[in-house]
């Protein structure tokens, strides 16, 4: 019998007998911007992958924005939502970058997601709760570091091309298909 043959019945003999190594799960947690315009938020995360532990498939989003964008939010506290994007606002979106995360975070991500979601009426600001201000507590719940000084609270892009220069493992995923 050849090696190659030997090699071709023991790999089928281990699958067989479920010996096999298990394929390794995790979920990304992508941080996107959305340049300015008529809809929103311009700043939120997507996540895609499997829970280790459960084989759940995970496929969401999430952002936070204001109820009903008026001039109201120029004169302070107003309602606020977390909200779920739909694919093609995501794909005119900016994918800033990527970052895998285990079980036991992704559980602390959709954890901080429900606290902003629960959050006592009016819980949207311009200047103190809005989306980046969410994204940059999803950054530090995945490990990132954030600055919560920073001037570029109004500018998604901006604020996480920042997150991104304080954390030199992320790359730009500009030239990587998106996960």
């Amino acid at each position: 019998m050849t090696r190659g043959l030997r090699l071709i019945l023991l790999s089928l003999l281990l699958l067989c007998a479920g010996l096999t190594a298990p394929a390794r799960a995790e979920v990304v947690v992508s941080f996107y911007s959305h340049d300015f315009g008529d809809r929103f938020p311009h700043a939120f995360i997507v996540m895609k992958g499997t829970v280790d532990a459960t084989g759940e498939v995970v496929d969401a989003n999430y952002g936070f924005t204001a109820v009903s964008v008026s001039p109201a939010i120029l004169l302070g506290s107003v309602k606020g939502k977390v909200e779920s994007s739909e694919p093609d606002y995501i794909a005119k979106s900016d994918r800033q970058f990527d970052v895998t995360v285990d079980d036991a975070t992704y559980a602390r991500v959709l954890a901080k997601v429900a606290e902003w979601r629960d959050r006592e009426q009016p819980s949207y600001s311009l200047n103190k709760r809005n989306c980046v201000h969410f994204v940059m507590e999803l950054a530090e719940v995945v490990g990132l570091q954030v600055n919560r000084q920073s001037k570029l609270f109004k500018k998604p892009k901006s604020f996480l091309i920042e997150v991104r220069g304080l954390n030199p493992a992320l790359t730009d995923p500009a030239a990587a298909p998106a996960p």
